[in-house]
């Protein structure tokens, strides 16, 4: 049984898209995420996302991704929302994830938008609406134009609101004042999808972040939400910048490169890389460890 929700915050307020563990000689790890699940959980996530571009979504087969949903749900499933990645640039393809998510137990679906084909705003409506309509879950779209080259428009965003199943918006547009608009108007649960802008999307009316510093910094961030929603905004920004030297050393370069060196670093699951991403040289492991202890982060 999923953990409670409000439409309000129908998948919590912090949520750590997770990378994928790995084997030293490169198969899943499930021993190794169920740890790391449990782990997150522990310091204070809601949810989690399994099988995003963080946890090397594009180089993880089909099998993998359902045996992953289904071992981190049967790891954390009853006190944290598992959220699964199953939007690609095939809608046939997402449906097939979605329903594969669906029978291994997810809570919920992240749907990115179409990548590289760039689809017109039609094009992503039906798609969306057509994985939304394959299985029971609810939805959370993820709208990141630097990655997938085109925008969910905010009048497309309002149009998926209608559906009964698309119920939140993972916003990596970095677009404050279009995401004040399509929060206005669409009534979608909003949740930041860029760890920088985790304090000032909360100020236009997020209500929670999808994040990936979340691996290293959970109850920073659970701290700042919460000082955000009682109405503490001096200690919200307080916390947000003591992490802004975590936020910046994290995407210094690829998040999930930098994340799963943090995650070694503190002795967590995470194991190597699968190419093309490839492991940090010396001069960006030195600097990452720079950043994190300017932080605060223990290692």
């Amino acid at each position: 049984m999923a953990p409670t929700s409000t439409p309000q915050t129908p998948f919590g307020r912090v949520l750590t898209a997770m990378v994928t563990p790995f084997t030293a000689d490169g198969a899943l790890d499930l021993d190794g995420a169920q740890r790391l699940a449990a782990h997150l959980v522990d310091a204070g996530n809601d949810g989690l996302i399994i099988n995003g571009t963080t946890g090397e979504s594009p180089t993880t087969s089909d099998a993998e991704k359902a045996d992953l949903v289904r071992a981190v749900v049967e790891a954390v499933g009853d006190r944290a929302h598992v959220v699964a990645g199953a939007g690609t640039n095939n809608t046939q393809h997402s449906v097939e994830l979605a329903r594969a998510a669906e029978r291994v137990g997810a809570h919920g679906l992240l749907l990115v938008t179409p990548y590289y084909n760039k689809p017109p705003q039609e094009g992503l409506y039906q798609h969306f609406t057509a994985v939304a309509d394959a299985t029971a879950l609810p939805v959370m779209l993820y709208d990141i134009p630097g990655r997938s080259g085109v925008p969910i428009n905010t009048e497309t965003l309002v149009r998926l609101a209608e559906h009964p199943r698309i119920v939140a918006n993972k916003d990596a547009k970095g677009d404050l004042g279009r995401a004040s608009w399509a929060i206005a108007r669409s009534g979608l649960a909003w949740y930041s999808g860029d760890d920088m802008l985790n304090l000032p999307l909360l100020s236009v009316g997020a209500v929670g972040f999808v994040s990936v510093v979340g691996h290293i910094v959970t109850p920073e961030l659970r701290a700042m939400v919460e000082a955000f929603v009682a109405g503490d905004v001096q200690k919200a920004l307080e916390i947000h910048q003591k992490l802004l030297p975590v936020f910046t050393g994290m995407f210094r370069t690829q998040g999930v490169m930098t994340t799963k060196a943090a995650l070694t670093l503190q002795g967590r699951p995470a194991g190597p890389l699968r190419a093309p991403m490839v492991e940090l040289n010396a001069e960006e492991y030195e600097q990452l460890k720079i950043d994190l202890a300017a932080g605060g982060v223990q290692l």
